[in-house]
């Protein structure tokens, strides 16, 4: 059994380290085991180490597993019912973006005890901040709506009536969070992780040729006689539902509230690897069905919804696949909704520094749980709205994610160069390397994106060609240039696994070089008009139809 903290030593911890809510301080009590506080014996032997892994695993399943969701469900559907398993061979591209990505905001939440969203006002100032959040919340909103509209699509394939259906789902995404016990919420989100391994049965019951997805997982290739144009906004779609804003909010301040410490960071990067092996099982158990399904068929190549995917699966592979399809949708809108929703209302118990934590109930933090169930309730609403345009939040949240894909990382980039803020854990010159041309890919991508939605008939495949060779050079000097973020710094005391943030107040003002300043203010600057183009863009095709 644990023992509950004293309030001295929960004060004591707070002075000494960089907290914004008492709550997260204290023992560790995951869904599947628990490890106190004051706990710094060594791991001997594989029994003491899988007891402690347990405890641990959380934040990268559920912020994995959620990333698998509507959206997910409709992207990699259509990339098997239009090209095969032709595109398979980007997902495990994606793997060490992922990684990157999340290790990075697990090792911020560990080592300084504050979210994203706080970290960023301190040290880029309110101006960056505010935006940052801006960011968030439009996409998040948008996202929201697309889970439930996933959650629409599931129950109309299994006969369940729309507004009761979306209703109770809203009611229990509401209420398993509301609870106050963190264990709780955990067990709820870890049952609906595993509830995602419906996935795999229908796989098996579709017969797709192994031999055929095993070839198109690990060699590169695209699909023939397609238009690259076609393709391309595919493969970005691909990526901006696998990569997306939220995700570093969420495992962040997740992180933080399991009270997870830099004692236990190589066990949440192995949370986090099972995690990343789990959405590329989904999404290549997603293509292979799909292409299975619809291959020699009429409906190859004319993806319509999620719905429709259910219908020609069930067609193909019988009714129980089929309901199979429509359980693993609302599963994973469900889990996506819940995350998504916490990310939001985390960065909001950030940046105004009131109680943000699922360890407590909502009398004990209001503002962070009226954030949460207020989107919840404006999304369910739009969804039950009638004539309420569905289609187009839909084509926004693929947009907008493609266009804000560098935005967040190159943040969490910069974040992750500054000793003040993670001392000994910063960025060695590899990660710098590798991160920096991630970075430079993602902004080639939204290029390509943006070009595609402004000017879809001037974006041929000759234009495509050419940003993606002078992105590609771009790349590389991008990756050679933050290689160089990295710097001796001061030497830290103590050890490696004990060191924490001190408190925001007590560190020193970040100084970013002028060229750094110049750099951000043209990303945001492109980000901005791009985002508001394309948002235009789309708005006025919606109208013209």
């Amino acid at each position: 059994m644990n023992k509950p903290l004293k309030a001295s030593e929960i004060k004591e911890a707070a002075n000494k380290h960089a907290v914004l809510d008492a709550a997260h301080i204290g023992n560790i009590r995951g869904a599947l085991g628990s490890i106190d506080m004051l706990d710094t014996a060594p791991r001997r032997g594989a029994g003491q180490r899988l007891r402690t892994l347990l405890a641990i695993l959380g934040p990268g399943l559920i912020v994995m597993v959620g990333d698998n969701d509507a959206g997910a469900f409709g992207t990699y559907t259509q990339a098997g019912q239009n090209y095969g398993t032709t595109l398979l061979w980007t997902l495990l591209l994606l793997v060490p973006v992922l990684y990157v990505n999340q290790e990075m905001v697990l090792r911020l939440g560990a080592v300084t005890g504050v979210g994203h969203a706080r970290l960023i006002f301190a040290r880029f100032g309110r101006f960056w901040g505010a935006f940052s959040v801006l960011d968030l919340f439009a996409l998040n909103g948008l996202t929201i709506v697309t889970e439930f509209i996933g959650i629409a699509l599931g129950l109309d394939y299994l006969g369940v009536p729309k507004a009761l259906g979306v209703v109770v789902a809203a009611l229990v995404i509401m209420g398993v969070v509301s609870t106050g016990d963190f264990r709780r919420f955990e067990r709820f989100a870890l049952m609906l992780v595993a509830g995602s391994l419906v996935l795999v049965p229908i796989f098996v019951m579709a017969h797709p040729p192994l031999a055929e997805v095993a070839h198109d997982l690990v060699v590169p290739g695209l699909p023939r006689d397609a238009k690259l144009s076609d393709v391309m906004l595919l493969i970005i779609a691909i990526v901006g539902t696998t990569i997306a804003p939220w995700q570093l909010f969420f495992q962040q301040s997740y992180v933080i509230d399991k009270r997870i410490t830099p004692r236990f960071i190589n066990y949440e990067r192995a949370d986090l690897w099972i995690g990343i092996a789990l959405v590329v099982l989904g999404a290549v158990a997603m293509m292979g069905f799909a292409a299975a399904s619809f291959a020699g068929t009429p409906d190859f190549g004319k993806f319509v919804d999620a719905g429709a995917v259910a219908a020609g699966i069930e067609a193909h592979a019988g009714r129980l696949a089929g309901v199979l399809f429509a359980i693993g949708l609302i599963d994973a809108s469900i889990i996506g909704a819940c995350a998504v929703s916490l990310s939001s209302a985390y960065a909001i118990g950030d940046v105004f520094e009131v109680n943000h934590s699922l360890h407590r109930g909502p009398r004990g933090a209001k503002g962070f749980y009226a954030v949460y169930a207020g989107l919840i309730a404006v999304a369910a609403a739009i969804v039950l709205t009638p004539g309420a345009p569905l289609g187009l939040l839909t084509n926004a949240v693929q947009t907008l994610a493609g266009v804000l894909l560098p935005s967040a990382t190159v943040f969490l980039l910069l974040l992750c160069n500054d000793r003040a803020v993670l001392g000994p854990w910063a960025n060695g010159r590899a990660m710098n390397l590798l991160t920096g041309a991630i970075i430079a890919g993602l902004v080639v991508l939204s290029v390509i994106l943006t070009a595609s939605v402004l000017f879809p008939d001037q974006t041929d495949e000759t234009v495509i060609l050419w940003i993606l060779g002078v992105g590609t050079a771009l790349a590389l000097v991008a990756g050679i240039l933050s290689g160089g973020l990295t710097k001796a710094g001061p030497a830290h005391d103590g050890d490696r696994l004990t060191w924490r943030m001190p408190p925001l107040s007590r560190l020193a003002p970040a100084h970013l070089s002028r060229s750094s300043r110049l750099w951000m203010g043209v990303l945001r600057l492109y980000l901005v008009l791009a985002g508001g183009l394309v948002l235009a863009r789309i708005v006025a095709l919606a109208m013209g139809s």
